[in-house]
């Protein structure tokens, strides 16, 4: 195997900017953490007025954006509080994450704003006029179904959508959003000159020019054809005239976005010959971070969405799930399904019924059987992605639940008891996670999963989902996995770089995996199979129940 060492002293930044907060994190050449930091948008900009870091629009159904702006602020913020801790001209390299999903619409003539930033003057104060739309639609968002719709019959059909560009049209993806854009702000659209994701975006702000899309985030859109890599005719002339020139080009993850801009030399004494590697989506940059490399280990991210995905070497086109390519591998994809009611759903039934604690969470967790005596439960805050359902709590007990018996009677009820909405709540998402995985063709059992995201903290959890996967349960030295993959990225994107070619990821750090910040610990093993065979029975009839629900009430 050829030298893959990085330089000695050097530095590597990895950033972070979610729903809620942006992240950082800095790894060593030796692949240790040296620097963590966070900065909470609600906490530290109430002049915006977001709530968990969104708008949620009382006037349009299912729209749901943040203030870009928000982000440039939050992105000054940061720098200001690393350069106190850290020595920015030891960074060899800096890539980042973002949120999948979200958009960012440049106004004419903002290439010029980037290209000439005054490094005496913070960031917020020079993009105030550099937006054609002041808000960017986010993966939350639910009111394009209408474009979605257009959209897979003017390819013909959904499963052909998902065969071309890995996903059936989506509300939440860039594709339909950009459509909703020019079919009813049409002055907007036209007086946009580039349209970027959030991960471009950023990029774009610290290389001082339009970053290109990388091909991973740029899967999606639905607008990226993903086995060629490159937009697809098809799916750009399905929503929107001129798009490509709008859009750019792509770029693979792995690839070199630029040199730091003079701003950030000046400003906070980058070395001038930093590296920007490619900024991708906080789920690949999540596959990065959890050094998940083998086809046959899942990972199970929690957090405000809540996330399933692995790796296979075959796009397997189809109605559920989503594929993108590998943003560590050109050679194969990640396979992932996406809940938009993760953590927020969590904290409402935490308020509701844990005395706003999560320590009495947790303990009513411990207080309750495994199964819930037959108690199930569907929470949805926000209007579902999968299954395709809208805001409301269903709530159900099986009856006679007896050794698995095909006898089973359900009846549904307004409420359960305090300590069972915590665990029909717990225990409803991860077999949704784990029937809706199985039928994407992920594998029964995993070989192993690697839970990260916040509620990846209580073992309470850590052990329903060891006994409802039927497999041991492994986590991370941190749940905060996005911004650390974005490090790890950043220097891999300097070994590629300097090699002049690929260099697989592995190489770069298999050989001290377990000296360093990524290596992953056993935290809960499979569950006895009694157990996980009931869970299994339960698991069919609670896709039973969903398919009547969706057949009932289902938004798309």
């Amino acid at each position: 195997m050829e030298d893959c060492s990085l330089p000695e002293g050097s530095l590597f930044l990895g950033f972070d900017t979610s729903t809620q907060s942006l992240k950082a994190t800095v790894l060593d050449s030796n692949l240790n953490i040296v620097c963590t930091e966070i900065v909470n948008y609600e906490t530290e900009f109430p002049h915006y007025e977001t709530e968990s870091g969104v708008y949620r629009d009382p006037l349009v159904n299912g729209r749901i954006v943040s203030p870009t702006l928000m982000w440039v602020e939050a992105f000054d913020l940061m720098l200001e509080r690393l350069h106190k801790k850290l020595d920015f001209e030891k960074i060899t390299a800096v890539s980042g994450s973002a949120q999948q999903h979200g958009s960012v619409y440049w106004k004419r003539d903002s290439s010029a704003i980037l290209s000439s930033l005054d490094p005496k003057k913070p960031l917020v104060d020079q993009f105030c006029n550099a937006f054609s739309l002041k808000e960017s639609p986010i993966w939350m968002d639910c009111s394009t179904t209408k474009q979605c719709k257009a959209i897979e019959e003017a390819v013909g059909g959904a499963l052909e959508l998902a065969k071309l560009t890995g996903s059936r049209a989506h509300e939440r993806y860039v594709g339909p959003q950009i459509r909703k854009i020019y079919e009813t702000q049409p002055k907007v659209y036209r007086d946009t000159e580039r349209i970027s994701l959030v991960s471009s975006f950023m990029a774009s702000i610290l290389i001082g020019a339009y970053a290109c899309i990388d091909q991973t985030d740029g899967a999606g859109m639905n607008l990226m054809d993903i086995k060629q890599r490159t937009w697809s005719k098809k799916a750009l002339e399905a929503t929107a005239p001129n798009l490509e020139e709008k859009l750019g080009k792509l770029a693979p993850a792995h690839a070199v976005a630029g040199f730091i801009a003079p701003y950030f030399v000046e400003r906070f004494h980058f070395n001038k010959d930093c590296l920007v590697v490619q900024w991708s989506g906080d789920n690949p940059n999540s596959l990065a971070g959890l050094t998940l490399n083998t086809p046959g280990d899942l990972a199970i991210s929690l957090g405000t969405s809540d996330t399933v995905f692995g790796i296979t070497t075959e796009h397997q086109p189809g109605l559920e799930g989503h594929a993108f390519p590998n943003p560590v591998d050109p050679e194969s994809y990640m396979v992932m399904l996406v809940y938009k009611n993760g953590a927020l759903v969590r904290e409402d039934v935490r308020d509701r019924y844990a005395n706003k604690s999560w320590e009495t969470f947790s303990t009513f967790l411990q207080q309750t059987p495994p199964l819930n005596g037959g108690k199930l439960g569907f929470y949805y805050k926000d209007n579902e992605i999968l299954p395709p359902l809208p805001v409301g709590f269903h709530r159900y007990i099986l009856t006679n639940l007896d050794g698995g018996t095909l006898n089973v009677l359900e009846q549904e009820v307004m409420e359960f008891d305090p300590l069972s909405e915590v665990r029909a709540l717990i225990e409803g998402q991860l077999l949704s996670m784990r029937a809706h995985s199985e039928r994407s063709g992920m594998p029964t059992p995993p070989n192993k999963i690697i839970a990260t995201g916040g509620a990846s903290a209580n073992d309470n959890i850590l052990s329903s989902i060891a006994s409802i996967f039927g497999c041991n349960v492994y986590t991370v030295q941190r749940p905060d996995s996005s911004s650390l993959g974005a490090a790890l990225r950043a220097a891999h994107g300097w070994l590629c770089n300097k090699k002049g070619s690929f260099v697989p990821i592995a190489d770069m750090y298999q050989s001290k995996l377990d000296k360093t910040s990524l290596g992953c610990k056993l935290a809960v093993s499979a569950g006895n199979k009694e157990l996980i065979s009931n869970y299994a029975f339960v698991m069919k009839k609670r896709m039973e129940i969903e398919k009547r629900l969706v057949q009932r009430l289902g938004r798309v």
